[in-house]
């Protein structure tokens, strides 16, 4: 018998097992293996994003550079002179201009009145918890519906504003508040933030929830004003959720297009003609489809920086 047939048998975790699999490759196979499942699991959505979105924006993107409309036989082929047009168009220079303020009009008064909303029914007193559910009503409703509401509201011959307003002795003839250039951007503005103050304040609700009573008790001790507590304890621990509110305020308010079309139509004079009321009358008014896509590109365009801050915001939230 040879020392090799009388050698000992090994010993330890290698014993009877010639090739043993590290616990570092046995998780990285199973992770390997979740990431795989996660993609399939992406696909449904990530074909519906391609059909619904990104091949609209290619072929969009694509009619940019034509000059296409209805009574043309084919597309034709101009490369930059829509982009040119559209820098250089005062209507298109006036929308713009539209744009940012109703965007900026309405983003901080939702924000603000939907702060100042959660905050008061944050506090307990009775009939909260119905005046939370009823204060979502606004939100669910149609924003056509919500137009029309508000367009009687605004009416010059029978609105509630013009009786109030000559009630308590502010005119002495009724306004045609729609057919002014500003009283109609206030009117579009003022129905828009009616829809979204309570979409904001469950936002804040949420974020109140967490903040730590004790701390506000021990400010007030030190003598600390209603003023002071909301500047120095309310607003920093709310800080993620208005970076949010403001992003996604603004993203949606420059997509927006029902509520203004069937309050003003866009008018008067196109003082509420904002982008999207710009891209529908090129592209089905004045059947411009090459420049109402270029249009379209450039307000895809000014909707994509908060759309990536947002979504980098989500995303570190998640980490």
């Amino acid at each position: 018998m040879t020392s090799l047939d009388t050698a000992p048998p090994a010993a330890g975790p290698r014993a009877g097992r010639p090739f043993p699999i590290s616990p570092h490759a046995r998780r990285g196979g199973l992770k390997g293996g979740e990431g795989r499942f996660g993609m399939l699991l992406l696909l449904p959505a990530l074909l519906a994003f391609c059909v619904v979105v990104l091949f609209p924006f290619l072929e969009a993107l694509g009619l940019s550079m034509f000059k296409y409309s209805i009574e043309m036989t084919g597309p034709r082929f101009i490369g930059l002179d829509n982009f040119v047009r559209v820098l250089s168009d005062p209507s298109i220079r006036q929308s713009f201009i539209a744009t940012i303020i109703y965007v900026a009009g309405a983003t901080a008064l939702s924000i603000a009145l939907g702060l100042a909303w959660a905050i008061i029914l944050h506090h307990p007193f009775p009939g909260r918890d119905f005046l939370r559910g009823a204060s979502l009503l606004p939100w669910v409703m149609p924003a056509v519906v919500a137009a029309f509401l508000w367009g009687w509201i605004f009416n010059s011959r029978y609105g509630l504003l013009n009786a109030a307003a000559f009630e308590l002795g502010l005119i002495d003839y009724p306004q045609a508040w729609l057919s002014d250039p500003f009283g109609a951007m206030s009117a579009v503005i003022i129905t828009k933030v009616w829809l979204s103050v309570p979409l904001f304040m469950a936002f804040f609700l949420a974020g109140l929830a967490n903040l730590d009573r004790d701390q506000l008790d021990a400010a007030r001790v030190d003598g600390a004003g209603n003023m002071a507590i909301l500047r120095d304890h309310v607003i920093p621990h709310l800080k993620p959720v208005l970076l949010v509110t403001i992003v996604l305020g603004m993203i949606g308010n420059l997509q927006h297009f029902d509520t203004i079309y069937a309050l003003t139509g866009g008018g008067p004079v196109r003082a509420t003609t904002v982008l999207s009321i710009e891209v529908y009358r090129r592209a089905f008014e004045q059947w411009d489809i090459g420049l109402a896509a270029c249009v379209g590109v450039v307000w895809v365009a000014l909707i994509m920086p908060p759309a990536f801050f947002y979504l980098r915001q989500m995303m570190r939230g998640t980490d």
